[in-house]
């Protein structure tokens, strides 16, 4: 397995993990239909959670939430919107949050959460 893909997967489960702390309710992983995919969707209260984990290894490309413009946001409203559609939840109740991980290969590693983006 490649470096980047195994990065990745190690940020989803730390997120996993943090949301999970945090109280959540993890609902699906790495949820795909065509047009798109989900990291993460949850569960807290009564809100569904679309949840996007951007992980990097360092700042030299700048913090994982500048990864996320607005293109990327509408998106993963849609794809959020669509999940719950074919899950029978509430879209009124849905929630975007990003969680952005820096995992260094060695030093301290940080995950910043932001709820509520859209």
């Amino acid at each position: 397995m490649s470096y980047r893909i195994e990065l990745g997967r190690r940020g989803e489960d730390l997120a996993a993990a943090h949301l999970t702390a945090a109280g959540h309710r993890i609902l699906d992983r790495n949820w795909r239909c065509a047009d798109g995919e989900l990291d993460l969707v949850t569960a807290i209260g009564d809100r569904i959670v679309a949840v996007e984990v951007k992980t990097r290894s360092s700042l030299g490309a700048g913090h994982p939430f500048e990864a996320i413009g607005p293109r990327k946001l509408q998106r993963l409203h849609r794809l959020g919107v669509r999940w719950c559609v074919e899950h029978g939840a509430r879209v009124a109740r849905l929630r975007i949050d990003i969680v952005g991980i820096v995992l260094p290969r060695s030093g301290q590693s940080s995950l910043d959460h932001l709820e509520g983006v859209r």
